[in-house]
C-alpha cells in the first residue's frame, strides 16, 4: 500500500465534549493488483485521527471506491492502520 496524497483538516468541536483534538484526512492510496484491496476505479480512505494529550489513535476510517464512493465492509490490517496513522502525524494540518 502507498499513499499517493491526501487532503486534511482539522475538526471543529463546537460543543467542547471532545478532548483533544480531530483531524479528517481523505487519503489517496495505490495497491498492487494482487492485493485484496485492488479496485480498478481506484482506492481511498477516510479517516478521523484523534489526538489528545494521551497519543494519537485512529478513531475511524473507511475504505472507499474513488469513481463510485462505495464504501467497502472491511478494514485493513494492524501494519496498515499503523502505517497510515504515522503518515497522518507527519502530516498535521496547521
Amino acid at each position: 500500500m502507498e499513499i499517493k496524497d491526501h487532503t486534511a483538516e482539522k475538526l471543529n468541536d463546537p460543543t467542547g465534549i471532545l478532548v483533544g483534538d480531530r483531524y479528517e484526512y481523505i487519503l489517496n492510496i495505490e495497491v498492487d493488483e494482487e492485493d485484496e484491496l485492488y479496485s480498478e476505479h481506484g482506492l481511498g480512505v477516510k479517516l478521523i485521527l484523534a489526538v489528545d494529550e494521551n497519543g494519537s489513535r485512529i478513531a475511524q476510517y473507511q475504505l472507499y471506491e474513488q469513481v463510485t464512493n462505495k464504501f467497502f465492509d472491511f478494514g485493513l490490517e494492524e501494519d496498515e492502520e499503523k502505517m497510515l496513522k504515522e503518515y497522518c502525524m507527519e502530516h498535521l494540518p496547521e
